[in-house]
């Protein structure tokens, strides 16, 4: 079946070596607004809302990384971008896994944020279908008012997650997590990436294991890890300097520095 990609909503900070920010679940491109300012005179950062999440359309049919990689592909068509770097945080970590793998030709380097490549466990993936039964029934607010702790200890950023959350729609959130579910194991392909690989984990994420981290790491030809101490699942949010430094290796190592 052919893919039917979207023109996604995008905003745009910086000049230079281009550096694509996909956000997480089920959040928007304002999660990167506190590395803009860091990172803004090192690259051109390109800050997409995946499709139906912020202000991108949704289009009623049913997600796939694979399909939301084909829209950031469109999205690098439509900037006249050639290759880029692309980063990605949680749900954005497999969508940039799924460009790494289907869109070599177009990766400069790659940066995992609180994400893995395993694909979900049967338990993990019956727990996203219940969870897409809940607010299916009960509406957006079973996650806002239930997601943000697990996501970071601190109350400012889970009362900006909480606010951004709010303003996602069921059907985006219910499309999202059975795309998760169903999504493949990345494992397997990480091996044939040829660019710089850059892993970035909180030590107190709630979500993903620092050693999932760890363990991606170990099966890409030329990559690295970087632990943020005291940081959770959103470490852009929870300590932007050093997320924006570790990003800074990640384009000195694409640039050739």
């Amino acid at each position: 079946m052919e893919l039917k990609s979207i023109d996604l909503a995008v905003e745009e900070h910086g000049e230079g070596i281009p550096l694509v920010l996909i956000h997480g679940f089920p959040l928007n491109r304002q999660i990167w607004q506190p590395i803009i300012p860091l990172l803004e005179k090192k690259a051109r950062l390109i800050l997409p809302d995946l499709r139906g999440f912020g202000d991108s359309p949704q289009e009623l049919e049913d997600y796939s990384m694979r399909l939301l990689a084909a829209d950031v592909v469109r999205l690098l068509d439509r900037l006249n971008i050639e290759k880029a770097l692309i980063a990605g945080h949680s749900m954005g970590g497999y969508v940039a896994l799924e460009f790494a793998h289907a869109y070599p030709h177009r990766l400069k380097g790659l940066a995992l944020v609180a994400s893995q490549a395993d694909e979900d466990t049967p338990e993990r993936r019956q727990a996203r279908l219940i969870t897409a039964r809940e607010v299916r029934s009960r509406g957006i607010r079973y996650i806002a008012d239930g997601m943000p702790p697990k996501l970071s200890a601190k109350p400012e950023v889970q009362k900006e997650l909480h606010r951004i959350i709010s303003t996602c729609s069921v059907q985006t959130v219910v499309a999202a997590l059975k795309a998760m579910a169903d999504r493949r194991d990345a494992n397997a392909w990480l091996p044939e990436i040829q660019v710089p690989v850059l892993a970035i984990a909180g030590t107190e994420d709630q979500l993903i294991p620092v050693e999932k981290t760890h363990s991606l790491i170990k099966l890409v030809n030329k990559g690295w890890a970087v632990e943020i101490a005291d940081a959770g699942h959103m470490p852009m949010m929870e300590a932007p300097q050093k997320v924006a430094e570790a990003l800074g290796q990640l384009i000195c190592a694409a640039n050739g520095c």
